[in-house]
């Protein structure tokens, strides 16, 4: 059951993912090193940070009982070995989430008892058979667990790491009776990470990010901004007349979402780049308009893959084939971009050493 917001939006106390004054964007490890080992499994936060990454974000989902998991979607076919088990059998369902009609096994059928039998599996097994190898060697981490690990972590490492944390299908799962807010809230405030660790707070839908700064969270609120469409929330509310994602990044747009509280908005790579007159890959003007409507941009996400690069940087035609990745990252590492998203954190590291020296 819904409480009462309380308190105003607080200015950011904490250490911020990105500092305003820093001459080159944070390298946040998307889903972990998730380009060498399965995503949101122990082994690949701790290798993104040991690869560089100042942060890593991991995917939030709700179980039955509230619990909040590391998936990268609600449906868990793709990224555990759910559908071998045969105990769970019963529990495939086909199901409508945010417009998109999908077939399996979902979080919220599981209580967490049940999930946590479950083992991490490679999602993109056809591109990346190397982190394939160590499919079902680690199991589904809960929140709790990856502010534990990145506490260590920080310790360990001798520097302060952050969490860029997404919250999906906010929309969703509050018509289940699981507000992913107060869920967030309450978790953060249990592992005592409501305030003083490096903390930015992501989703596809702005609801739940004027949700939490109303409720007085000491954080980045970053709005994530898909390459079309519209967002799940305002669809929820006005249908087909819902405004889309174009028109949040127009001048107008961004000016409206800083107003709202927000302090960052995080776009899809192909809002990041484009091909000049010399058929060269350079970056938009996305991060100036942003930066002078007082927000910061984030990008997502580098990849090295063929199957990820845009057609004049690829290099043969088997997908899974590194391109000419550095042609993409470069640009991006210069364009006036916060922080990067990347599944690979050392190559990042490498482009942001090379182009800016750091």
């Amino acid at each position: 059951m819904r409480t009462e917001a309380s308190g105003t939006p607080a200015s950011i106390a904490r250490p911020r993912i990105a500092p305003p004054d820093a001459t080159s964007p944070a390298i946040i490890g998307h889903r972990g090193a998730s380009g060498y080992r399965p995503e949101h499994t122990t082994a690949a936060y701790e290798l993104a940070f040991a690869l560089g990454a100042d942060a890593v974000e991991p995917d939030i989902v709700a179980t039955r009982d509230g619990v909040l998991v590391l998936r990268h979607d609600a449906e868990i076919s793709t990224t555990t070995d759910v559908a071998s088990r045969p105990e769970f059998a019963a529990l495939r369902t086909t199901k409508e989430i945010d417009g998109a009609v999908l077939d399996g096994w979902f979080t919220e059928d599981f209580t967490w008892r049940q999930l946590a039998t479950l083992r991490c599996v490679e999602r993109l097994d056809a591109l990346r058979p190397l982190s394939a190898t160590f499919d079902s060697l680690h199991g589904i981490l809960r929140l709790r667990d990856l502010l534990g690990l990145v506490s260590a972590a920080s310790e360990r490492h001798g520097r302060e790491l952050g969490i860029v944390a997404e919250l999906k299908h906010a929309t969703y799962f509050e018509s289940l009776g699981l507000p992913l807010d107060e869920l967030f809230l309450a978790e953060l405030a249990a592992a005592d990470w409501d305030r003083g660790a490096p903390l930015a707070v992501e989703s596809f839908e702005q609801d739940v990010l004027l949700s939490l700064a109303a409720r007085g969270l000491d954080a980045d609120l970053v709005y994530l901004v898909e390459a079309h469409g519209a967002p799940a929330d305002r669809v929820a509310r006005s249908g087909s007349l819902a405004r889309s994602y174009d028109d949040d990044v127009t001048d107008a747009g961004l000016v409206e979402l800083a107003a709202s509280g927000l302090t960052g908005v995080s776009v899809d790579l192909s809002r990041m780049l484009r091909t000049n007159r010399e058929g060269a890959l350079a970056a938009t003007d996305i991060a100036r308009r942003a930066g002078a409507a007082g927000l910061q941009t984030y990008c997502w996400t580098l990849r090295p893959e063929n199957e990820f690069l845009p057609p004049s940087a690829r290099l043969g035609a088997a997908p899974g084939t590194p391109g000419d990745w550095r042609r993409v990252f470069e640009p991006v590492m210069r364009s006036g971009v916060a922080a990067v998203f990347a599944d690979h954190p050392d190559l990042a590291a490498s482009v942001r050493e090379a182009a800016l020296g750091e």
